[in-house]
Order: C-alpha cells, then structure tokens, then sequence
C-alpha cells in the first residue's frame, strides 16, 4: 500500500481500499485527502456509517463519501461502496498520513548508559535518559523527555511519542506505539496492614507488552507483584486508563478512556470495554465480550455477550424521585414477600 502520497484519482483510492466506484464518470477526479462530512471538499474522501449523520450526508461537498451498499441511495455524490466503510476509510486516511520521522542516533542532550545497546538506526531524542542493560532494537523511535530504565527492552519498529516512562524490566514487543505521558512498569497499589499500619509489599514482578499494541496518553500500566502484568498481541488502549497489577489483557481487546482495571483481573480476547468503567480487581472477563461505557463489573464474566450497568442521565427532579423510591425498595420486597405467603396461604 502506497504511504504518504499527495494525490490520487478516485479510481485509485477504489482499488485501494477494495470498494465499488459508483460513478465511473467520476473516476479520474483527482483526490488530495481525507476529511469529515461537513469539512470535506471537492478534492477530498469523507465516510458515513451511522445513521445519525444523514444530514451532513445530505449536505456534504465531498468528491465521495465510502459508504455501504444500503447506505448509497442517500448520497448527493460519488460513492465507494464497501461493507467495512470505518475500516477502508482508516486504511485510505493512511495513506495521506504525515510521514513519520526517520531519524536515527541519539541527541546530543540525551543521556544513554554505555551498557545500554542501542541500535544504529534507531533514534533516542533530546533529553532522554537510557539507563544500564536497556536494549532498543532496530527503527524504534524514542521522542523528548523519554526514561528508559534498566534492562529495557524496545522491541523493532516501536515509537515512544514524549515523555513516555519506562520502568526497570519492561519489555515492549515490535511495532508499540506509546503516546505522550504514558508510563509502563509503575509499582502496583500493594499493601499490607501492620495494626492499622500500611507497609508496602515489594512488587516484584515487571510488565510485557506483545506486538502491535498502542497505548494513550497518561495512561498507567503497573508493574506484577510477583508475576508479570500482561498486554498480548494487538491490544489498543486509550488516553487515561489505570491497568492494575497482575493484570493480563487479551489479545486484540480495546479499552476507551477512563476505565479502571483492578489487579490480577483477566480480560479476554477480543472484547471491548467502553469509556468510563470500572473493573473490579481478581475477576475473569471471557472472549469476545462488550462492555458498555460507564458500566461498572464487580464480578466475573463467564459468557461472551454485551453487558451495561449504571444509570443514564435524567432531570434533577426526575432522578431524586428515583433515588427516593429506590431508597424503599427493601421495604416494598419485604411487603410483597408477606404478600405472597398470605396468597400461598389462601389457596392452601
């Protein structure tokens, strides 16, 4: 797949993303970007996959608009017809992508141990620490302000976009991607009470992070206690996330912001966990499940299948009629279950 390119004809861009071009006349209009319904221009590729969008649809300037098939009546322009339209349009918003940065060396005002071994092609930026035994493989990419402690490992092609941590035995696979802020290998929240006193236990363990994850901003991924904290192949995680210790997250599972995760919980694989949730710590999550945004999971989950909790937001007046009837809830159960004893009692 081409990267980077300043121009296409729509005709291009279909057989690139595996679409059908429904105005063959249209074919060799020449396509500069990518952009949204209501920001496109006549040089530029927009998509539509929710419905509640039909109105910028409706008005849209764009050259085409990828789309599915069901979808295509509704469109003032071109169509590229796909059934995956989010998918074929990330792969051709690629495409017009900025190139990455190909530096290589280490900056003058970075800090590099003489026993780290840093690859010749790789690039350690301005102000970066890089301590004993840490190893950064071939193409890794380390931006400003980065610390790498020791016995490291950067697995190839890995980008550390600023001010990324990463603490003593950490070990990333190919291909990671680190946003600013994001810190990997931190103490996990392990204590134990002495009399009403906390005394810290040791966390012992490190973390390991499989190919191809990508990991946002100020984002936290604790170290093991004992054994390791765990992110498999192809894991996404968002700005935000706390991943507690002894956590092991499944592959190809993504997880929006703000969710908590408990230590040594399991996720499986392939699930996603919306934004906002919270999961309690030494649970099971199975494979292939959903969970919702602001839903909060205190026990284990054993089937695959969609879950939600929580309430949705309602009037002030609403909501404390509610909170005041929930509030008698255990009064009107104890009501109904004499209720059903004198109905049981009746009949007999």
């Amino acid at each position: 797949m081409p990267s980077c390119a300043s121009s296409l004809t729509l005709q291009a861009v279909a057989e690139l993303i595996g679409a059908e071009l429904r105005d063959h006349a249209q074919g060799q209009t020449v396509i500069s970007g990518v952009a949204s319904l209501s920001q496109a221009g006549s040089a530029q590729v927009s998509f539509f996959s929710n419905p509640m969008y039909k109105p910028l649809l409706a008005a849209t300037r764009a050259a085409a608009v990828i789309m599915d098939q069901e979808s295509a009546a509704h469109c003032p322009v071109a169509v590229l017809a796909t059934p995956n339209p989010q998918l074929a349009f990330a792969r051709l918003a690629a495409v017009f992508a900025p190139a990455v940065s190909k530096q290589q060396g280490i900056h003058p005002s970075a800090t590099v141990c003489p026993t780290a071994h840093i690859a010749p092609d790789a690039w350690i930026g301005p102000h970066c620490v890089v301590e004993a035994g840490a190893v950064v493989d071939s193409g890794v990419w380390i931006g400003p302000n980065c610390t790498i402690d020791t016995e490291v490992h950067i697995g190839q092609g890995s980008r550390l976009i600023a001010q990324v941590t990463l603490c003593r035995g950490v070990r990333l696979g190919q291909r990671v991607l680190l946003h600013p802020g994001v810190v990997i290998g931190s103490d996990g929240f392990g204590l134990a009470s002495d009399s009403g006193r906390w005394v810290k236990v040791p966390q012992l363990g490190s973390v390991r992070i499989g190919d191809d994850v990508e990991i946002g901003a100020n984002t936290t991924v604790d170290r093991g206690a004992l054994d390791d904290t765990v992110l498999e192949t192809g894991v996404k995680l968002d700005n935000q996330i706390q991943v507690g210790h002894n956590v092991h997250i499944g592959a190809h599972t993504a997880i929006a912001g703000g969710v908590m995760i408990g230590g040594s919980t399991r996720i499986g694989q392939h699930c996603m966990i919306g934004g906002g949730g919270c999961i309690s710590g030494h649970l099971h999550i199975a494979d292939r499940v959903v969970i919702t945004g602001m839903t909060g999971v205190s026990k284990s989950i054993t089937q695959a299948g969609m879950y939600s909790s929580a309430l949705t937001a309602e009037p002030t007046l609403v909501w404390n009629r509610i909170r005041s009837r929930l509030r008698r809830i255990e009064d009107v159960v104890r009501r109904i279950g004499i209720l059903e004893k004198t109905v049981r009692g009746d009949k007999a």
